[in-house]
C-alpha cells in the first residue's frame, strides 16, 4: 500500500471501508470506468476528518456520490476516491420549513421527505438521479427548480479535516455550475423549504415521476442529460434536428426516446461514450450553428 495512505501511521486506524484498485464500473449509473487507484467509504463524519487530516496535501482527491452525470475514463483515477453515498445521509427537520441534510442522502429519498412533512418546493429533487451533495456541486435542477434557489447556509471540510459554514454568497452559481472555494467539500446543507397547509395542495411527485419516466430512458445504464440547455433552446431539440436520435458508436447510443441521452447499451467502454459526445458536439455545431456544453464530468485517464 501507498505510504500516503495513514493506516501506515501506527497511531492511527481507519473505521471506513477500503479497497484497492476498485472498479469505477461499478459504482458509475453509465456502468463502465477503470479502478480507482483507492476507494474509500468513511464510517462517518469523524473517520473522514481523521482521513483528511492524515493525508498528504499532494494525494488526489475524488468525491463520489451515486455516481450518475459522471463518466470514469478507461484508465481509471489516481489518487483516493471517497465516496459519500450511504453516509453523512441524515435527514433532520430544524423548523416548520428548513431542513438540514447530509449530503449523502439521495435527492429521492429527500423530495419524498419533504412530502411527508409538509414542505412544498423540494419535490423537484425526484427528478435528479443523484446524492444531495452532488446536487450542490452542480446546481442540479429539474421540473423547472434548481438546487441552490433553496439553500441557505452550506457545511464544508477542508484539506485538514476542519469543517466549516458557508453562506450562498460564497459561492458563484449559474445554471449547472458551481464555483466557491477551493479545496473544500460540501458535508451538510441547510435548506429552506415552504410549508403546505393543505395535503391536496402537496405536489404529487408520482405525477412528476411519470412525466419524467414518459419523456426519458428510465431503467437503461445513462448518466441523465448529456449536454446544457443552451441560453433559449434545448440541447436535445438541437441534437434529434441534426439527425443523431439513435445513432451509435460502437456499444453507446444517442437514446431514441430522449436525444439529450446516452445509452451504454452493448457494453460500451468510457472512450466509445467520451467519443459519442463529441461526434454530437461536432455535428451539431455544423449544422445548427451550437456548441453544446457538456454537463456530465468527465474525469480519470484516458487509455
Amino acid at each position: 500500500m501507498s505510504d500516503v495512505w495513514p493506516q501506515a501511521n501506527s497511531h492511527y486506524v481507519l473505521r471506513g471501508r477500503l479497497v484497492l484498485n476498485e472498479s469505477m464500473a461499478k459504482h458509475t449509473s453509465w456502468r463502465v470506468g477503470g479502478a480507482a487507484e483507492r476507494y474509500y467509504q468513511p464510517a462517518d463524519q469523524k473517520d473522514l476528518q481523521a482521513l483528511l487530516a492524515s493525508l498528504p496535501a499532494e494525494e488526489p482527491l475524488f468525491w463520489l456520490g451515486l455516481g450518475s452525470n459522471l463518466l470514469v475514463r478507461d484508465g481509471g483515477i489516481a489518487g483516493t476516491v471517497i465516496a459519500m453515498s450511504g453516509v453523512l445521509n441524515s435527514l433532520q427537520s430544524l423548523s416548520d420549513t428548513n431542513l438540514l441534510l447530509g449530503v449523502g442522502a439521495s435527492c429521492a429519498k429527500v423530495a419524498r421527505f419533504c412530502v411527508r412533512h409538509g414542505l412544498a418546493g423540494g419535490e423537484f429533487l425526484a427528478g435528479i438521479p443523484g446524492t444531495i451533495g452532488g446536487a450542490l456541486a452542480m446546481n442540479a435542477g429539474a421540473f423547472g427548480a434548481e438546487t441552490w434557489q433553496w439553500v441557505k447556509k452550506v457545511y464544508v471540510i477542508d484539506r485538514k479535516g476542519e469543517v466549516h459554514c458557508r453562506q450562498p454568497e460564497a459561492y458563484d452559481i449559474a445554471y449547472r455550475q458551481v464555483v466557491g472555494p477551493e479545496e473544500e467539500w460540501f458535508v451538510a446543507v441547510e435548506m429552506e423549504f415552504s410549508a403546505v397547509d393543505a395535503p391536496s395542495s402537496r405536489p404529487e411527485i408520482k405525477t412528476l415521476l411519470a412525466k419524467r419516466s414518459a419523456s426519458q430512458p428510465i431503467g437503461l445504464a445513462s448518466c441523465g442529460s448529456v449536454f446544457r440547455n443552451p441560453v433559449g433552446d434545448y440541447a436535445a431539440r438541437l441534437i434529434e434536428v441534426s439527425g443523431l436520435k439513435g445513432f451509435c458508436l460502437g456499444g453507446a447510443q444517442v437514446s431514441e426516446k430522449h436525444a439529450n441521452f446516452i445509452i451504454n447499451q452493448e457494453r460500451a467502454s468510457a472512450a466509445e461514450i467520451e467519443s459519442l459526445i463529441v461526434h454530437v458536439q461536432q455535428v451539431v455545431r455544423q449544422k445548427q450553428g451550437v456548441l453544446l456544453q457538456p454537463e456530465v464530468r468527465m474525469v480519470g485517464v484516458k487509455l
